[in-house]
């Protein structure tokens, strides 16, 4: 899951509405955040790793003017976090920021590759980025590129995309699942993937639909279907207060966080998965020889939800790896006074990574000596922090009470 915004008019530069729109967004990503503006003929990247207060640092150091751009903040699904992963990313005169998943990677990959094309990161956005870029090179408009482009791709997308040789407009496209929206001002047109990010500029939105295409420009948005015909579809006004627009379009937080398991269990995993392989990749965690032959016993401690996602997971761990397996709620396990030392492996359970009593039971653990390897939803949190290894769901923010994406994630 990511997010992602867009910009074109004369009423605000384009960094401050990309900015404030990344920030109404950063939910659905902590990895990196960064963004691409014209800016005196050309487009200029600028990237950061974490948060988006470490984008914000850059930008304050060195401002841009441009009036047109895409900004993107990550959650990874191709490719580990790094700042050569971040979006947007450029291939030629083409920047795109892209919120999906495109199932034919290795294919495009091996193909662009075989025709001479470098790769600068891991991602499968590079990849369309690519596509556009040979045909914009062979004379198209960047609607026609991006069209061809999208012929090629197998999987979700929902992206923008600008170019260097047009810079008057974005174009955008939608397939599969991931949403993009459309804003439509005076004299200023916006594109996010959900509403809050340009809910305070515009309330006359428009949904692209599976298969469509769209070209932002001051002067308005119009919408293209797969055959390349225009569509006139009316906007709709949003009435929502904030808090309801968060809900996307769902009656309920619950109701659209049950829907969403999917996408989080993809999104999971993803990160994961060696495209090359097929193996796991968990090389971040230290699971040499030395260190696995020391374990003798599994202690899972949670709260809560987390807690029933462990009794899941013993199962698991016993069944798969032929170990024993404690589950204990962390809110006794200090009380009990457990047995603990270096042939034991304590993995915490916490959805925030601030459960207090999950916390406590880590530091128990550290201090008897135990090795600690956390699993959690929140980049940074403190139970991450002070783990020796931890290991991230990908599920997003959860205001639901009744957990849904987020116990679905943890023994994925």
């Amino acid at each position: 899951m990511c997010g992602i915004v867009g910009y074109v008019g004369r009423q605000h530069l384009a960094m401050d509405v990309l900015v404030d729109g990344l920030r109404r967004l950063e939910y659905r990503g902590y990895d990196s955040a960064g963004v691409a503006i014209f800016d005196d003929g050309e487009i200029v990247v600028r990237r950061a790793m974490g948060k988006l207060g470490n984008l914000e640092g850059i930008l304050r150091d060195s401002p841009m003017s441009g009036r047109i751009g895409l900004g993107h903040t990550r959650w990874a699904t191709h490719g580990k976090p790094s700042e050569r992963n971040a979006h947007p990313h450029r291939a030629g005169s083409v920047a795109i920021v892209h919120n999906g998943i495109i199932e034919n990677y290795r294919a495009l990959r091996q193909s662009l590759e075989a025709a001479g094309r470098t790769m600068e990161s891991e991602t499968d956005t590079e990849l369309i980025a690519h596509l556009i870029d040979i045909e914009v090179e062979a004379g198209k408009s960047l609607l026609e590129a991006v069209r061809s482009a999208c012929s090629r791709l197998v999987g979700s997308y929902a992206f923008g995309a600008i170019c260097k040789t047009q810079p008057d407009h974005m174009v955008a496209a939608k397939n599969g699942g991931s949403p993009i929206i459309l804003g439509l001002g005076e004299k200023q047109s916006f594109l996010a993937s959900d509403i809050p990010a340009i809910l305070p500029y515009t309330r006359q939105m428009l949904f692209l639909h599976d298969g469509e295409f769209a070209v932002l420009g001051e002067d308005g948005v119009q919408v293209i279907d797969e055959e390349g015909r225009p569509v006139d579809r009316e906007p709709r006004p949003i009435q929502w207060d904030p808090v309801s627009a968060e809900k996307g379009g769902y009656d309920r937080f619950m109701q659209k966080e049950i829907f969403e398991q999917p996408r989080a269990i993809m999104d999971t995993i993803g990160t994961r998965v060696s495209e090359a392989t097929g193996e796991i990749d968990l090389s971040e965690i230290d699971l040499s020889p030395a260190a696995v032959s020391r374990v003798e016993r599994l202690c899972l401690v949670a709260c809560g939800t987390a807690y029933y996602s462990c009794m899941v997971g013993k199962y698991l761990y016993e069944q798969i790896a032929g170990i024993p397996v404690e589950v204990d709620l962390a809110s006794e396990f200090r009380y009990r006074k457990p047995i603990l030392d270096a042939r034991v492996l304590v993995i915490p359970v916490s959805q925030s990574g601030e459960t207090a009593d999950t916390l406590a039971a880590l530091r128990e653990a550290r201090a008897a000596g135990s090795r600690v390897i956390s699993i959690c939803n929140v980049r940074d949190a403190t139970i991450a922090r002070e783990s020796h290894d931890v290991l991230y769901t990908q599920a997003g923010p959860e205001i639901g009470v009744a957990s849904t994406k987020a116990f679905t994630t943890c023994w994925r």
